[in-house]
């Protein structure tokens, strides 16, 4: 009772202050610079990716920022799955918004005529018909994805399994229209029995948001959450042109400062300069354990720690990670949101974000035989423990 009196009375003091855009004179920052407990932290990540970054804010101020390799302030790498994050959080003001499309809430089952599009009918497998909202975005709707899938705690194996990456973005694979080695044409499982993380899902979800808004999910983000938030540069990456649309189960090409407001607005329950954009509940069903996935501490396109499973780590902490490293997180009890830039070097090129390359880029050639430390695969949750341990 206590420890949410105390988060509620700081997460108050930091409503008061909001971060201008960068231009304007961006994040407030502590005296002395940055502070030095987070320097093991950043040896640690320098480990973990051939490019990145590591920013920490807490209290409303920026703690830290430092970059090496390709990272740099104004590079806007391709976050890969950090979108994820965006999508879903688009689809909470969309319920907002439009709340007599529906009337089930996160029940609703959404394989029907007023979410999707025409090219979605018949749906592949006549179980997706039963797919709800809620399942969709909790990666329980039983759309084939990466293995292993997780049944109530337990492995098991997808055969086959499904597509992931820039394919599996594309309407025709994700409706399982389309086939080839990895598709989506059946259901693994019934929607809710089981966990799969599957991308193609989740750009289903921004598929809804089309059909509904009539306009692609960019344009609706940068007019909900960009505008808003005062994002500079940043777009979807992939080479678009290879793309029917915009991706929603990745490819967000992201300034650092910029997506460390996103876990910002978050941290204060959606509200941003005195407007509530994401509705606070929505926001407290992304930071906890969800109903609609039984299976794996996942909820709506976040991890969750509400199971203690990263130890030493507030059980309040929710995350969202993407290919290549990178990461970002929000710890409200710390008052503290943070953000870890990776990425291989083709997500920092031109060709994939479609936005130019800051000049720093050509003072560090390309290293094809840079490998990762043993252990970069937990480098998720390893660099949260590791920043929660700086503090104590």
């Amino acid at each position: 009772m206590l420890l949410a009196t105390l988060t509620h009375l700081s997460l108050m003091a930091a409503a008061l202050y909001f971060p201008p855009p960068d231009v304007g004179g961006g994040w407030r920052k502590q005296q002395g610079g940055n502070d030095s407990r987070f320097d093991t932290v950043f040896e640690y990540i320098q480990g973990t990716a051939r490019h990145g970054g590591l920013l920490v804010a807490r209290k409303g101020r920026l703690v830290y920022e430092r970059y090496y390799g390709w990272g740099h302030r104004e590079a806007t790498p391709n976050l890969a799955s950090c979108a994820k994050a965006v999508t879903s959080i688009a689809m909470g003001i969309l319920l907002a918004e439009r709340p007599e499309l529906f009337p089930g809430g996160l029940d609703q089952k959404v394989f029907a005529p007023p979410y999707l599009p025409v090219e979605a009918f018949p749906p592949s497998d006549p179980r997706k018909a039963d797919i709800r909202l809620g399942e969709l975005l909790a990666m329980t709707s039983g759309m084939r994805g990466n293995n292993p899938g997780i049944v109530r705690g337990k492995e098991v194996i997808l055969d086959p399994a499904g597509p992931d990456g820039a394919s599996s973005m594309r309407d025709a694979l994700a409706l399982g229209k389309a086939d080839g080695p990895l598709n989506t044409i059946t259901l693994w499982c019934e929607p809710g029995d089981g966990y799969s993380y599957a991308t193609s899902g989740v750009h289903i979800v921004s598929m809804i948001i089309r059909h509904i808004t009539g306009a692609e999910m960019e344009e609706y983000v940068r007019s909900r959450i960009a505008g808003p938030l005062g994002w500079s540069r940043w777009g979807y990456g992939y080479g678009q042109n290879k793309l029917d649309h915009t991706p929603g189960g990745g490819g967000i090409c992201l300034r650092g400062t910029d997506l460390l407001r996103f876990a910002y607005l978050l941290l204060n329950q959606g509200r941003w300069a005195g407007k509530q954009i994401v509705p606070r509940d929505y926001v407290r069903r992304c930071g906890t354990r969800s109903p609609y996935n039984p299976h794996t501490p996942y909820s709506f396109q976040f991890d969750v720690n509400a199971d203690g499973h990263v130890k030493d780590v507030p059980r309040d902490a929710f995350w969202k990670g993407g290919s290549g490293g990178h990461c970002l997180y929000v710890v409200p009890s710390l008052d503290l949101v943070a953000v870890k830039i990776g990425g291989r070097d083709g997500q920092y090129r031109e060709s994939d974000t479609g936005l130019p390359e800051p000049p720093t880029m050509e003072q560090l050639p390309p290293d094809q035989n840079w490998k990762p430390r043993a252990g970069a695969a937990d480098a998720y949750a390893e660099t949260l423990r590791r920043i929660v341990a700086a503090l104590n």
